[in-house]
């Protein structure tokens, strides 16, 4: 999400770093914008739409100068707009900025309290007043006032800052947010990402969270927020372009699979008060009048979203007490469904361009029903057709099979259950504050199981001869146990079923020999012990046994011929990681068979026709 480039040398800064945005495209963004110090003062151009509008305006407003900064936005606050695009000014400093500043509100109130005109909407803005309040304070030179600025930001970011009166200097600090600064022969740049510095050099410094860093043709210099000199080694990076995009990994699915842990975090930043065991939710647009008034939640969605709603249904029955729904969007459409002014209707998409879901939106809102999006696609139609949305901050997905974005889907229908729950006063708050705790350690959990990526690299060696798969899941485990069958499916072309395992007596047990493999979802969940009887079930007729199993539980490990360990957990948030080395067997196996895993034969990313 967003991209930032920043160029200080003897070259001409535009062009430079209008290239590097477009290094960066690949995140995603829906405004550009370059500042260009021209010896005498800040040039801005800013355009709404992709870089091409802002080629277009520097081919009729060309801007001269060495020092510069620029941004590809992808909106979170403010919808996109020329006046919302980045960079931001005020005074003599310009900024822009990736990530979140999550108390933006309250110093947007103090700082108009003390006479200051905001001209945008957004939570960036607030970061170039505070600079400029420290230099108007006395606070010298711009490395100083930005540090001074920063104590008063809470939140994640990223941010590149030119000023007036320093024509030979950026400053730039990363919290949470990637920043990168490269290191040239008489110029230094920065980046959001490899890709947008490595046509210049292949020195790279990383910067880590807290780092302010001063960038002259001559050198750099890094401390700390708080004042403190800070070291921080250069790396040579040896990636070729192409691998550069991709982080260095062979696909981009592989890279989102990894990206996980960070954009569950950026998902929940912000949004979560663990002191009262509570969901900020202002942003959904569900008052909690409407919260304790709903009769039934009705979840429409497809695909990978669809999933996603199945184990959102489980959380919103357990901690809101409120009757569910699941339907297929493509089946709500035509089949007249009842919608009722005391539904609430959460209508799941990635894109947020996903025809049937908008059309069976569409007749929910007909129906009188209070509609809500959860989408990743900021002011996309279905959130623009919706009275309310959620939006996830997994970031682009390049992959047509889907990873980050379902997990971070999950992320927000927990969000949505626990917010529901604390509304109607089924959800106490002791238990909301295990819950929401829980949440906020998954990503670390995640980064555990991705870290165990080689061994499961391992077991999916042996299925790439499979011709069908069976996952089996109960509660929870269900809807992984689909998704993971829709994973291998659309990637490795092997036929793959995904079904409820107290189902298995009612037909699939009939497939079950010694060629089938079948991939258990059992960790030590409310439903363990049933499923520890599906899995000896499958062992007494030759199945083959995947399970995916918590640490330390020596039964499984028994019974299955392959075990892939998970973090003991809270039963509510397991689905976020139990997926986990289902997509990673997924992409091992289409990977091994050489198939495209991006683009798999078919399919497109965003199903946007019936």
């Amino acid at each position: 999400m967003c991209g930032i480039v920043g160029y200080v040398g003897s070259r001409n800064a535009a062009p430079i770093i209008v290239e590097g945005l477009r290094k960066l495209e690949y995140r995603g963004y829906d405004s550009a914008g370059v500042a260009i110090h021209d010896g005498k003062g800040i040039e801005i151009v800013r355009t709404l739409g992709k870089l091409a509008r802002l080629s277009d305006a520097l081919e009729k407003r060309p801007l001269t100068g060495s020092t510069g900064i620029g941004h590809t936005r992808w909106a979170t606050h403010g919808r996109p707009s020329e006046a919302n695009a980045h960079p931001h000014a005020a005074g003599p400093v310009a900024v822009v900025h990736n990530g979140i500043i999550e108390n933006h509100v309250a110093v947007r109130q103090e700082l108009e309290a003390q006479g200051v005109k905001f001209l945008s909407d957004t939570d960036t803005e607030i970061v170039a007043h505070l600079i400029h309040r420290e230099i108007e304070r006395g606070v010298k030179p711009l490395f100083k006032a930005v540090q001074g600025a920063l104590k008063h930001v809470v939140g994640a970011y990223a941010i590149a800052v030119t000023s007036r009166e320093e024509p030979d200097v950026i400053v730039a600090a990363r919290n949470g947010s990637p920043l990168v600064v490269g290191l040239g022969e008489g110029e230094m740049l920065c980046g959001s990402d490899i890709p947008a510095l490595l046509s210049h050099t292949r020195q790279m410094v990383f910067l880590e969270d807290g780092d302010v860093v001063e960038l002259r043709a001559s050198g750099i210099k890094v401390e700390t927020v708080s004042g403190e000199a800070a070291t921080r080694k250069a790396k040579q990076i040896d990636w070729s372009p192409v691998q550069a995009e991709r982080g260095g990994y062979k696909h981009f699915m592989r890279k989102e699979i990894h990206e996980q842990p960070d954009v569950v975090e950026a998902t929940l930043r912000g949004r979560i008060d663990l002191a009262e065991g509570d969901v900020y939710g202002a942003e959904m647009g569900v008052s909690a009048e409407v919260a304790r008034e709903v009769r039934r939640v009705y979840f429409i969605a497809c695909g990978t979203s669809h999933h996603a709603a199945i184990a959102g249904r489980y959380w919103m029955e357990q901690l809101a007490k409120v009757p569910c729904v699941v339907e297929l969007a493509s089946e709500v459409r035509y089949r007249e469904p009842l919608f009722y002014p005391d539904d609430l209707v959460v209508a799941v998409s990635q894109s947020g361009e996903t025809a049937d879901t908008l059309a069976a939106l569409k007749a929910a809102k007909a129906g009188g029903a209070k509609v809500l999006a959860v989408a990743n696609v900021l002011d996309s139609a279905i959130p623009r057709a919706a009275d309310g949305a959620l939006y996830t901050h997994a970031g682009p997905e390049i992959g047509v099979a889907s990873t980050k974005c379902f997990t971070t889907q999950l992320a927000a229908l927990l969000l949505l259950a626990v917010y529901m729950g604390r509304r109607r006063g089924t959800l106490p708050q002791d238990r909301s504050q295990k819950v929401l705790q829980s949440l906020v350690e998954v990503p670390n959990h995640m980064r555990e199981v991705l870290g165990d990526a080689d061994y499961v690299h391992a077991i999916a060696k042996r299925l790439t001869h499979a011709k069908d798969v069976l996952f089996l899941g109960r509660g929870l485990g269900y809807p992984i146990a689909l998704e993971g069958a829709l994973k291998l499916k659309e990637i490795s072309y092997a036929h793959a079923e995904g079904y409820a395992a107290g189902e298995m007596k009612h037909g699939p047990i009939a497939l079950i020999d010694e060629q089938l493999p079948v991939i258990a979802v059992c960790p030590r969940d409310a439903q363990y012990d049933k499923m520890l009887s599906n899995v000896q079930e499958v062992r007494a007729r030759e199945g083959q046994v995947i399970a995916i199993a918590t640490k330390g539980d020596e039964e499984m490990l028994e019974i299955a011929q392959h075990v892939v360990w998970i973090p003991k957990m809270a039963d509510e948030v397991l689905p976020l990681i139990t997926v986990l080395p289902l997509q990673l067997i997924s992409y091992f196996v289409a990977n091994l068979k050489g198939n495209d895993v991006d683009q798999p034969r078919n399919l497109a990313k965003t199903v946007t026709v019936e």
